[in-house]
């Protein structure tokens, strides 16, 4: 068991928890840990070996100079000294909110939930599934469990989608609400249904988008251009899908098609690609070349 801490007042006054713990410290985890340290809380991170917190703590390190650069309150420093980061599930003794970020399976989720409420069975677990029943997990553990999906980048992005649970109290509902406000982000609130309502609109844009790539109708540029320049969208399904990462929304397709039927099946060309390794910007290659 390693832990890197430093000892500092906590911050009061908060409209979000002031401490908070962070399990799995990726490219999402280490987004969501850092959106709770702009919003002045104490954040302890934890994730599998030295290794991984390592690169957790220098993502973080990242965003928050990025922060800084654009004018956020405070100095790297004095964020830094509210981030904690360790390999033991004991880090979270105490806290009054654990947020799960590790990879989207069901059985590692469902384990996570496990070791969570062992070591820190008073606090909230919440979730940042993109499309798994948050019901079946919260089934799992006796904690108040809710649905707190954030979206790649987090830092940029101003979106939470909270996912309320079967068993999800009404007060934590509200209490969340308050939570991704103090986050600076906006929070939208949607029934535990497959996919939520980003996932299942998003994945369900992406899979035609991607059929039609299969099927030679025009090329990735030229379909993201269509939804850019004609719709109005931020950025193309593709594009997104690359950001996003192949694997993952593979995997949400996959989930989706067991739970809703085959219009969510996912096109040979994606299962070929993510074979291929060619998962998006993470591997270099996607839909588009970014090497």
């Amino acid at each position: 068991m390693t832990t890197q801490t430093t000892t500092q007042t906590l911050p009061t006054d908060l409209s979000v928890p002031a401490r908070v713990g962070v399990l799995g410290g990726g490219r999402m985890g280490a987004g969501i840990a850092h959106s709770f340290l702009a919003a002045g809380a104490h954040v302890t991170v934890v994730d599998i070996n030295e290794d991984a917190t390592d690169a957790a703590r220098e993502r973080i390190i990242r965003d928050t100079e990025g922060s800084i650069k654009r004018g956020a309150a405070g100095t790297v420093d004095e964020w830094l000294s509210r981030l904690s980061t360790s390999t033991d599930h004991a880090a979270f003794t105490g806290l009054p909110l654990v947020v799960e970020a590790v990879p989207e399976s069901m059985e590692l989720k469902a384990s996570s939930f496990a070791k969570i409420a062992e070591v820190a069975p008073e606090a909230v677990i919440a979730t940042n599934t993109s499309s798994l029943s948050v019901s079946d997990l919260a089934l799992t553990v006796g904690n108040d469990v809710i649905g707190l999906h954030f979206f790649n980048p987090v830092p940029a992005s101003k979106l939470v989608e909270i996912v309320v649970a079967d068993s999800t109290p009404a007060p934590l509902v509200e209490q969340a609400r308050t939570w991704v406000s103090g986050l600076g982000k906006t929070p939208i609130v949607v029934a535990d249904a497959p996919g939520f309502a980003s996932s299942r609109l998003g994945v369900a844009i992406a899979l035609e988008a991607i059929r039609m790539v299969e099927e030679d109708v025009a090329s990735p540029q030229d379909i993201d251009n269509a939804m850019v320049l004609g719709y109005k969208f931020p950025v193309g399904p593709l594009a997104l899908t690359d950001i996003v990462g192949l694997d993952v929304r593979l995997g949400i397709a996959e989930y989706l098609e067991s739970t809703l039927g085959e219009r969510f099946a996912p096109p040979q060309l994606m299962r070929d690609m993510v074979a291929r390794g060619e998962l998006g910007r993470k591997a270099g290659k996607g839909f588009y070349d970014y090497n």
